[in-house]
């Protein structure tokens, strides 16, 4: 039995029948690589069953403490049925790919069950319709609770119940897991003063730890290292109200090459910051479509994970968080791309100096009545409506793997983020890179975004348009040194009169050095793939 840290309970406390606290994705196998060419739904459960012990996640359910007086535990499951966790449903004609998006939405839409291990993966079939999408191929949409994982340790999820090569053989870890009783109601509470009592004094642990982190960010404003400014709240838009329980999810997928060559126009910036850019050109176009675009930048939730080598496989988070302006008050995508590029450098300085684990660790210690309270509080008055957030969405980049990847035999062709959904938080990003591909998914409350294809196409838009003018920059940059006037040449001294006639030299030839590589003007890369 071990008991959940601040941040996990948090998701616990947050959650609501509008507002269920799970991540998850959409995940399209070709089962062409399998024995046979074919996969059985039978095949997919022997193959999740063989790899049970892999994952600490997949068999622990939650046990709450009574009135929330301390953070819930996790024991393993004296009832876990593999058969109820996973499920199995095929589209019906023709088959596309806005009904799985629909079909996904509508699983994603709904609360787990926390009497059980808060996971449930859904075998979609039918996808007869999907452009690049092979013949007899299937989804499985995915849903865990962010109690459990992060980002980080959601990959670690999917390298459990993954292979590198179709045929490879059960995992030879011994399976030794055995289920706990569940704790009773008087346990827990006794359990609960005995921390109470413990708590002040991690809390000092915590706060002596963080002294450090606190002066150097006291300098680095003082040195102007980085700065606070007005940026970094966020206007209020559509996005930032209470949200509905229905959901959209759509996204699309682009070159990982390409934004690779977009980020080299702005020397410095990052693949983070090109996707930051091409979401932020993306919510200016939908905001203006809807003459609801603010003149004051939206701003971005980053996600940063400070997950060790030896915590590789924990359940729970372990995530600190910047502000990053999303520069949508500027039109021209690469003077965006620039101006993300310095916010974001300026975010991370600051996080930097305040210590993103230590951000992680002062969320441990937060008192679990007051903070179930006050997650109660935030949604039954509807505050959403009234006290902002101070960012408009969510922007997390998970990096996937970058070789092809097997389950049950069939090859994972393409993978998208799915996230969760509060008040005052109505669209969330994920960014997923997987070996040649990127995808820029969203999930969105549809009472706020109820034209999914249309913000998905915004989406698409504005990453062509920064390749564009990535791709144009060097002749830009070139003509207007060339119209740049040039400086007036300086007179001459007059000469001084030879004493004798100078021996004949041989001139030598300096080459100018090199200022830099040039770069020359890629071929366009591919439009934008729909599925």
């Amino acid at each position: 039995m071990r008991q959940l840290q601040g941040m996990d309970a948090s998701f616990v406390a947050l959650e609501t029948r509008n507002s269920p606290m799970h991540i998850g994705s959409i995940l399209i196998y070709n089962p062409a690589t399998a024995p046979g060419g074919f996969v059985r739904f039978k095949d997919i459960l022997r193959f999740m069953e063989s790899r049970m012990q892999l994952s600490r996640t997949m068999r622990q359910r939650l046990v709450r403490v009574p009135f929330d007086l301390d953070y819930p535990y996790w024991i393993e499951d004296p009832d876990f049925d593999l058969e109820y966790h996973v499920r199995h449903l095929a589209l019906p004609k023709p088959g596309d790919w806005r009904q799985l998006c629909i079909q996904a939405a509508r699983i994603f839409a709904r609360p787990l069950d926390l009497n059980r291990p808060p996971w449930e993966f859904t075998v979609i079939e039918g996808l007869d319709n999907i452009p690049g999408v092979a013949p007899g191929s299937y989804a499985m949409v995915t849903k865990v609770h962010h109690a459990a994982i992060d980002g980080m340790s959601g990959i670690d999820l999917m390298e459990a119940l993954h292979t590198l090569m179709p045929d490879a053989p059960p995992p030879s870890t011994p399976d030794d897991w055995q289920p706990e009783q569940v704790p009773s109601p008087a346990s827990l509470v006794a359990r609960s003063w005995l921390n109470a009592v413990a708590n002040p004094v991690r809390q000092l642990e915590v706060a002596a730890k963080a002294v450090p982190g606190l002066a150097r960010a006291v300098k680095g404003l003082a040195t102007k290292d980085f700065a606070l400014h007005g940026e970094m709240l966020a206007p209020r838009t559509r996005f930032n109200q209470v949200i509905s329980a229905n959901r959209v999810v759509e996204g699309r997928s682009v070159p990982l090459a390409a934004v690779k060559a977009i980020r080299e126009a702005v020397p410095g910036a990052k693949v983070n910051d090109v996707f930051l850019t091409i979401i932020g050109g993306a919510m200016r176009k939908y905001l203006a479509a809807k003459d609801d675009l603010p003149d004051k930048t939206l701003t971005a939730m980053a996600p940063i994970s400070v997950r060790g080598k030896d915590e590789k496989g924990d359940m729970g988070n372990q995530v600190a968080a910047m502000i990053a302006p999303l520069g949508t008050h500027i039109e021209d995508p690469l003077e965006r791309l620039e101006y993300v590029f310095s916010q974001t450098t300026n975010s991370k300085a600051m996080t930097d100096a305040l210590g993103a684990r230590n951000m992680t660790e002062m969320s441990k210690v937060s008192p679990a009545l007051f903070l179930a309270l006050a997650a109660q509080a935030y949604t039954r008055l509807g505050l959403a409506n009234r006290v902002a957030l101070p960012f408009t969405t969510v922007v997390t980049n998970v990096p996937g793997p970058p070789v092809p990847i097997y389950s049950a035999g069939a090859r994972l062709e393409s993978m998208m983020g799915l996230l969760c959904l509060t008040d005052g938080l109505g669209l969330g990003h994920v960014v997923q890179s997987y070996v040649k591909e990127a995808t820029i998914a969203f999930t969105a409350c549809r009472k706020l975004l109820p034209d999914p294809e249309f913000y998905a196409q915004c989406i698409e838009d504005s990453f062509n348009e920064l390749r564009e003018a990535a791709a144009n920059a060097p002749e830009h940059r070139a003509a207007q040194a060339k119209a740049a006037p040039k400086p007036a040449p300086k007179a001459k001294p007059a000469p001084k009169p030879a004493a004798k006639p100078a021996a004949r030299t041989k001139a030598a030839v300096a080459k100018p050095k090199a200022t830099g590589k040039t770069k020359t003007t890629a071929k366009p890369a591919a439009k934008a793939k729909k599925r």
